[in-house]
């Protein structure tokens, strides 16, 4: 999001699942007086041949909060516990290894943070989220680090370190299906907020073929000719269209179309209020509405839509789907159901509190039958998805346990048939998907997508399936590896999407802007603590056409002389990324889908 919200001015550059320090003591109680005690032993070491070391330290009664306002600072007020890493191991050893750092507490009410420091005093890693554990993967390479540990609200708790070098999983042999790919355009420069485009949405209309892009306060309308040439028209919400509180000041944006029904969603945050209006024609004409439930949520705003689960209570209108409205409400993150179309919504209710996962999520996804699915990076050291297969009465959280915390949110995408397709990015910044049959209580062929193409890091992941066995998943990456968010990082970034056709068993991964850079340099991730290189904001939206074509929205950091090797320029162009051969995610389509691969002309 583009503006200031209450949460994060409690977030971490590598974090946005924090919770205020007085919150978390009243929800444990008073803090006990007692004093800290420094890490048990100071020191130690992993190798090859002894692959794992511990240490402890506590317990610890005053917090350091210091990490929320950007630079983590340690002193006589602000504790910190240091414990001196050597890593000693074979050339070549990373190859197949990763050295992995668990921090891990008692009372699941206190709250530390993990920093890895190399020998320089720089940081290379952090994991600063609410999850107990913090866990941190860094390549196994030589090396002498420095792990930090931060009491951010210890409540007197003491903790546990341990660091292991660990066999990292086989990935399956990549997918032999020729890679689709993709032809990009870009807003031009007389459309409102065309270049500030940060964390888009977007949807299809599938009666119209339009696509519906979301940014900031506008709403954009892309049609495409026979060629693939796309057009675009600003169709924003307005009082001279039906929306009076359209087109505001916005804190999160979001989009959704549902592919059923082809209405159109456009929602704006305004505090603990959600100004929402959606049209049925493309933006010609908008109607208000309720906007989420009560209690709305004050951050991170998600919509969505689709069929009702059997055996409740479903429409009471002839808008025939379910719409839910989902947000974080400080202590906890909630869903909102509407039964007459989005016009309003009932009580929301609890997903999660913080004592399971870090507050802020990825976006709503409902399946055929009515299950509903709200993604997230750190629920009890993995990352995890909220399901209701009830319409929302009930919720439960259940893990992918092959996973760790990351620092952007992850993606799930349902297939025809129910299968879910959860991508991530891992702790060690690499792009993994799994897929579950049983609504996310189990998960089969965990996998990093982007290995064969070297990429080291990546943020944004986003998921869109097709038929059940058929999805994409996308997200911006470079084959540079290290902490990108530091503002030294040089890597150059691209957007990718990685394909299956045969139900997650097999990817094949593809460079969608190959001579076209995302961004150049750091990408932060960490809210308003953030310098220029949070141009992008924080994400990016996949979805799907009738035919099965996949559509990226991204914003465009690198245009200008920045695309073609000069500087970073940190723009924000809105630019869409449309499938203009190979397979799409829908079979009856294979031998049909084809469009020329021309660039499509718009602002650069």
């Amino acid at each position: 999001m583009a503006l200031l919200s209450v949460l994060r001015l409690h977030h971490h550059p590598r974090s946005r699942g924090r919770l205020a320090v007085g919150l978390l003591a009243l929800v444990a109680g008073t803090l006990p007086s007692v004093a800290a005690n420094a890490a048990t032993p100071s020191s130690g070491s992993v190798s090859d041949t002894a692959p794992t070391t511990t240490w402890s330290a506590g317990p610890f009664a005053s917090p350091n909060a210091s990490g929320a306002t950007g630079t983590v600072s340690c002193g006589n007020a602000q504790p910190c516990d240091d414990y001196a890493l050597k890593v000693s191991v074979p050339a070549g050893y990373d190859a197949g290894h990763s050295l992995r750092i668990d921090v891990k507490w008692p009372d699941s009410a206190a709250d530390f943070d993990l920093y890895v420091l190399d020998a320089g005093g720089r940081e290379v890693a952090a994991s600063a989220s609410s999850s107990d554990p913090e866990t941190v993967l860094l390549p196994a390479v030589s090396a002498s680090y420095t792990v930090r540990v931060v009491p951010y609200a210890p409540l007197g708790d003491s903790f546990t370190g341990t660091a292991s070098l660990v066999t990292a999983p086989a990935d399956p042999p990549p997918s032999t299906a020729t890679p689709p790919t993709y032809a990009n355009s870009w807003a031009p420069d007389s459309i409102k907020d065309a270049h500030n485009a940060g964390e888009p949405s977007i949807g299809v209309d599938r009666s119209s073929g339009a696509a519906m892009f979301q940014a900031y306060t506008s709403t954009l309308k892309v049609t495409y000719d026979g060629a693939g040439a796309a057009t675009w028209q600003d169709k924003s919400a307005t009082a001279a269209n039906g929306c009076p509180q359209g087109s505001s000041t916005s804190l999160d944006p979001i989009l959704f179309t549902d592919p059923a029904t082809h209405r159109t969603f456009e929602s704006q945050l305004a505090g603990k209020t959600a100004l929402t209006c959606y049209t049925d024609d493309d933006g010609e004409t908008w109607t208000p509405t309720g906007g989420s439930g009560i209690n709305s949520g004050v951050d991170h705003q998600t919509i969505g839509g689709g069929p009702f689960a059997p055996g409740g209570p479903g429409a009471v209108t002839s808008y025939p789907n379910a719409v839910y409205y989902c947000s974080q409400d400080i202590a906890d993150a909630s869903c909102a159901v509407s039964r007459d179309g989005g016009l309003t919504y009932g009580p929301a209710v609890a997903m999660y509190s913080l004592l399971d996962c870090g507050g802020l999520h990825g976006h709503v996804k409902v399946a055929p039958d009515g299950t509903v699915y709200v993604p997230n990076k750190g629920c009890g050291g993995h990352q995890a998805v909220a399901v209701s297969e009830d319409n929302g009465l009930t919720w439960n959280v259940r893990d992918n346990p092959s996973s760790t915390p990351g620092d952007s949110d992850p993606s799930v995408g349902v297939g025809a048939g129910g299968t879910a397709y959860m991508g991530y990015q891992n702790s060690d910044g690499t792009p993994r998907i799994s897929v579950s049959h049983d609504k996310g209580r189990t998960w089969l062929y965990d996998q990093n997508v982007g290995a064969a193409l070297g990429i080291k890091n990546i943020v944004f992941p986003t998921v869109t399936a097709g038929d059940d066995n058929r999805a994409a998943f996308a997200f911006l990456g470079t084959t540079t590896g290290g902490n990108y968010q530091d503002a030294s990082f040089t890597g150059v970034w691209h957007l990718y999407v990685a394909t299956t056709y045969d139900g997650g068993q097999s990817w094949v991964t593809a460079d969608a802007t190959p001579t076209d850079p995302v961004q150049r340099g750091s990408i932060c991730t960490g809210g308003t603590t953030c310098g220029k290189d949070r141009n992008l904001l924080d994400f990016i939206d996949v979805t799907t056409d009738a035919q099965g074509r996949v559509l990226v929205a991204y914003a465009d950091g690198c245009t200008g002389a920045c695309a073609t090797g000069g500087a970073q320029n940190y723009d924000a162009l809105a630019s869409i990324a449309r499938q203009s051969s190979g397979n799409t995610l829908y079979g009856a389509y294979d031998a049909g889908v084809r469009s020329a691969r021309k660039k499509p002309g718009g602002s650069r």
